[in-house]
């Protein structure tokens, strides 16, 4: 006896629906278990002298304050580095250059750029800055990192601006008003809360990025704001000391890995946040 064609599809789908449901929980599954890791020995690691000390000596106890400072002031000189730039080149993308094949060649080299490992763009920044100095340093830190928030706020500036209305180009337009202030107060203004949104998710991605910081601003035990020598920083601390046979430098890795994991959350939430505000304000 033939099976309906309804029933077989039906139960086709529910079979589909079966399988996705259960990756969807063993995916879950392992996250709330690495979260639930982190969270659990990183708040038990959590003291006043770990934003008071300085990174301690093999056996003694101390802090993560220059580690804090370091991961500060390289993420945020490689906002500084990156995200002009990449306003800039995503608004040729999506103003001058849209529908040409230059346009088209940019945005396929952006999108490798986009998933190139963070470890061969440390590598090159190495070779570029690292090894043309000398020495470690943090401003090769923060050029290493802005390497991996440009194609982050590239991709988001064009598509961000290839979503404003056609109309709102032609109403400036139409009033005489020329093409760099239409851009300038029209677009990036109805664009904002989406490039800012990629500007913090790019923020959230560097902040815990390791392996491009151990080839250009490696670390130091010591507070130092000299942004031409080698500078501590939380995740090159946390890979340090978790490989480490001393305990305190294992409590240390876990109250670093706690702070830096609520840290990439909370700049999640912000940006769903402005996302959400947006489509409300649009509604």
């Amino acid at each position: 006896m033939r099976i309906p064609l309804y029933a077989l599809r039906r139960t086709r789908n529910l079979v589909a629906q079966a399988l996705a449901i259960l990756a969807t929980v063993f995916g879950l599954f392992w996250l709330v278990w690495i979260l639930w890791t982190t969270f659990s020995n990183g708040l038990a690691a959590i003291t006043p002298a770990l934003f008071t000390q300085m990174t301690p000596p093999p056996g003694e106890s101390g802090g993560l304050l220059n580690a804090f400072f370091g991961s500060a002031l390289m993420s945020l000189l490689g906002i500084a580095i990156g995200a002009p730039i990449g306003v800039l080149a995503g608004t040729f993308l999506a103003e001058y250059a849209r529908g040409s094949r230059l346009g088209e060649t940019v945005r396929f080299v952006n999108d490798i750029l986009l998933s190139a490992p963070s470890i061969v763009l440390g590598l090159f920044v190495y070779t570029l800055v690292v090894a043309q100095m000398g020495h470690f340093s943090a401003l090769a830190g923060a050029i290493a990192l802005a390497f991996i928030v440009l194609p982050v706020v590239v991709r988001t500036t064009d598509e961000m601006l290839q979503l404003v209305p056609v109309q709102m180009r032609e109403a400036a337009l139409s009033l005489g008003v020329p093409q760099w202030k239409v851009t300038a107060q029209v677009l990036y203004r109805s664009a904002l809360p989406g490039i800012v949104t990629g500007i913090l998710l790019a923020l959230a991605r560097i902040s815990g990025e390791t392996a491009p910081l151990l080839f250009t601003a490696l670390n130091n035990q010591y507070w130092t704001t000299d942004v031409l020598a080698p500078m501590a920083n939380v995740p090159v601390v946390i890979f340090q000391y978790a490989m480490s046979p001393y305990a305190s430098w294992h409590a240390l890795a876990w109250a670093g890995a706690f702070i830096l994991t609520l840290f990439v959350l909370l700049i999640s939430l912000a940006a769903r946040a402005i996302v959400s505000r947006n489509r409300i304000d649009h509604d």
